[in-house]
């Protein structure tokens, strides 16, 4: 199975707030941006894998910015990593001035995929090679938030967290 780079699984989706998706402060529900995350990720998931993805996490979202009625709104996915049948996917939100178009980062997410065959079985996706810095920084933080995650529920031992060890060592 060949290696791929993140920019082969790049998604990017842009649309437009409507009246129907804002709380009554006329910002963009949450829950509509997290679908709208999800969709992007999981079409970036499924451009690396070229198999079915199922959603197995949200391991991070943070809401740093309202997103009002009217704004036109890109989200980017890719691939940061890659595990055995495991994808990260790192998203970004941007929202675009009505006036001068220019961007600003809004929000940003990582969400975990699973690859899995017709029976709904985890199958093995390629490998990642991160090219551009931004990528490599994802890239190894990757293996860090997973083994963070494996260490809380209690699927490793303090030992084995060699990433999380390295941090403080």
């Amino acid at each position: 199975m060949n290696p791929k780079h993140p920019s082969e699984s790049l998604t990017i989706l842009t649309d437009l707030v409507l009246p129907s998706e804002t709380n009554p402060l006329n910002n963009l529900f949450g829950g509509e941006l997290l679908a709208r995350m999800d969709r992007a990720a999981s079409i970036a998931a499924r451009r690396h894998s070229r198999r079915i993805v199922v959603t197995a996490s949200v391991n991070h979202v943070a809401f740093n910015r309202a997103i009002p009625l009217g704004a036109v709104v890109t989200i980017e996915a890719k691939v940061s990593r890659s595990f055995k049948s495991s994808m990260e996917v790192f998203i970004d939100v941007w929202v675009e001035d009505r006036e001068s178009g220019s961007r600003t980062k809004a929000n940003e997410a990582i969400y975990t995929f699973v690859a899995v065959d017709d029976s709904g079985r985890p199958v093995e996706v390629p490998a990642i090679i991160p090219q551009t810095d931004l990528e490599i920084q994802r890239f190894e933080a990757a293996l860090r938030r997973k083994q963070l995650s494996l260490l809380l529920a209690g699927k490793i031992k303090p030992a084995e967290a060699t990433e999380l060890k390295a941090l403080f060592l």
